[in-house]
């Protein structure tokens, strides 16, 4: 029976969708516990009533702990998990400011420069900090995939290129939405910069989307369906000539 012919039943299908789905939750773990649980921990301690500073003193635990764990095991930085956690900390410092209206709608954007600069600084430096959160999306959580990303990332300039891109594209954006919300935060009235301040954060989030997507994501997509491919005409031909 051919391999091919394996490959193709129910069970082999279901097997590969395990696969895939296992593969998927491991790519995802990092923005699960680095992001995910700590901006829900925060809103669920506040539902409780607990204030801004000590909410987001708790919230920071997990990529705290997560940090150090990295450190310790793997003698190695978390990226993703020492972002959030120097996020948290800056909304810690910028949550001490009150008083003052405008001063209150500007502390808002320091998250975003905060990311945003880290993320530019991680492009310029070689290692593109977005690429934990495009990588999931790009591979589907499928092993032929990720091992292609994988062999891309080490080898091909192109593919580095467009990494590159994706992260200082983002981080551009969010840096730019930053400048943008504390000029109006000065400029415009308070009233308007209230609701104002959402649209500018929701026009850099699709500007970023859409520009990082087509100059970055969809190409590093279709590199990877092509690394795939490739691969397997390799392994097919291997195949043939091991069996002649």
């Amino acid at each position: 029976m051919s391999s091919t012919t394996i490959t193709d039943t129910p069970a082999a299908k279901t097997a590969g969708t395990d696969g895939r789905g296992r593969a998927l939750l491991r790519s995802l773990s990092p923005l699960i516990v680095d992001a995910l649980v700590p901006m829900a921990l925060y809103y669920v301690l506040k539902g409780f009533g607990m204030g801004t500073v000590a909410a987001l003193a708790w919230s920071s635990v997990v990529p705290a702990l997560r940090t150090v764990w990295s450190l310790v095991k793997d003698r190695r930085l978390n990226a993703l998990a020492a972002l959030i956690l120097v996020v948290n900390l800056a909304g810690l410092a910028f949550s001490t400011v009150s008083g003052d209206a405008r001063l209150m709608l500007a502390k808002d954007s320091g998250v975003s420069s905060v990311i945003g600069i880290v993320v530019l600084v991680s492009a310029y430096a070689g290692r593109p900090l977005m690429s934990t959160g495009l990588k999931p999306w790009v591979t589907k959580g499928h092993p032929a995939r990720v091992a292609a990303w994988e062999r891309l990332s080490a080898s091909s300039e192109p593919f580095r290129r467009a990494e590159l891109t994706f992260s200082a594209v983002w981080g551009g954006a969010l840096l730019a939405e930053c400048v943008a919300r504390v000029v109006g935060a000065y400029v415009l009235p308070v009233d308007t910069m209230v609701w104002l301040g959402n649209v500018i954060l929701g026009f850099a989030i699709v500007f970023a989307m859409l520009v990082a997507g087509g100059l970055a994501a969809d190409p590093m997509e279709k590199m990877v369906d092509a690394d795939v491919k490739d691969h397997d005409a390799r392994n097919d031909g291997a195949a043939h000539a091991g069996k002649a």
